[in-house]
């Protein structure tokens, strides 16, 4: 039995005086709904409705259960609609993982304007540069750049992006000078930690042949915005995503080396993507966040 449609069924008699009158408003014989009825009866042990040929009333257990079911249908009912605005209407909390680069350059600034958009989400960020279990953390979106290893996540690209090998005018001008990868093997590489060990910047030039290059240096962080501040100070090269350094490269105060190669750690993917959960159903609340960075850095980066 359906005990949820039977329970609809048995407070729609009550309410509607009689078995016929219930079964006009859902289109349903009153021997059909009388079947739901007999069923109930037999599932809670008690007679709830008295029947003769004139009117239906309420045992008195037929009262009580009356007035829970009602209660209970109706707080359904409200969960439901409480659902529905969630899913349609963006509201609650948001938890958001992001890499430290692109937290400090991108969304911590433009939050203001989202937050003044969306009033109803409250947004929970975590910064770091870990790869997180989005179930185990309970996060709604991680903010990645690379491709996704995961094939059971959602990846939604926000913006294409390239890694720039630069340094100041102020290194380069005291520095040998640098016409091919292996050059840099003179220079001091201030490095992204990928992983425990050396450090190799993979070049592939025009044609798309790769050369890999041992790089060392006198310094190697996983902060993405110490890098930065070393390379105008004239400490040495970097290699960063266009988007961290593309002020800095118009303005003059870092300049671009080896532009004719496309550089990288590993993958030439470099990439910002919104990664979550598979769901035939995307809260409004992600979805709402998501189209605004993806719209924010399409506004500052294409």
């Amino acid at each position: 039995m359906d005990t949820l449609r039977a329970m609809r069924m048995f407070v729609m008699v009550v309410q509607s005086g009689s078995l016929s009158s219930a079964g006009r408003k859902i289109g349903m014989s009153p021997a059909s709904i009388s079947r739901y009825i007999n069923a109930l009866e037999d599932n809670v042990g008690s007679r709830l409705l008295n029947r003769s040929s004139r009117k239906l009333t309420l045992t008195d257990a037929g009262e009580i259960y009356f007035r829970y079911v009602e209660q209970i249908l109706n707080q359904i009912e409200e969960v439901h609609s409480n659902l529905s605005q969630l899913q349609h209407s963006p509201r609650g909390t948001l938890r958001v993982h992001s890499r430290i680069l692109i937290a400090t350059q991108q969304i911590i600034p433009a939050m203001p304007r989202f937050m003044a958009l969306y009033p109803d989400i409250k947004i929970d960020l975590m910064i770091s540069n870990n790869v997180i279990d989005l179930v185990e953390q309970n996060v709604d979106v991680d903010i990645r750049i690379g491709e996704l290893q995961d094939s059971s996540l959602i990846a939604r690209k926000l913006v294409s992006s390239e890694r720039v090998l630069c340094a100041s005018p102020g290194y380069l001008a005291r520095s040998a000078p640098i016409t091919s990868p292996q050059d840099l093997a003179q220079h001091n590489c201030l490095s992204y930690r990928v992983h425990m060990g050396g450090t190799t910047w993979r070049f592939a030039d025009q044609d798309g042949a790769i050369t890999e290059i041992p790089i060392q240096g006198s310094f190697q962080t996983d902060n993405g915005p110490a890098l930065r501040t070393l390379a105008l100070a004239d400490a040495g090269i970097i290699l960063m995503p266009d988007w961290s350094v593309m002020h800095d490269l118009r303005a003059g105060t870092l300049v671009s080396i080896l532009p004719g190669y496309r550089v990288s750690y590993g993958s030439f993917d470099n990439g910002v993507y919104a990664v979550y959960q598979q769901s035939r159903h995307l809260s409004a609340k992600v979805r709402a966040f998501v189209d605004f960075l993806a719209a924010l850095l399409r506004e500052q980066f294409v």
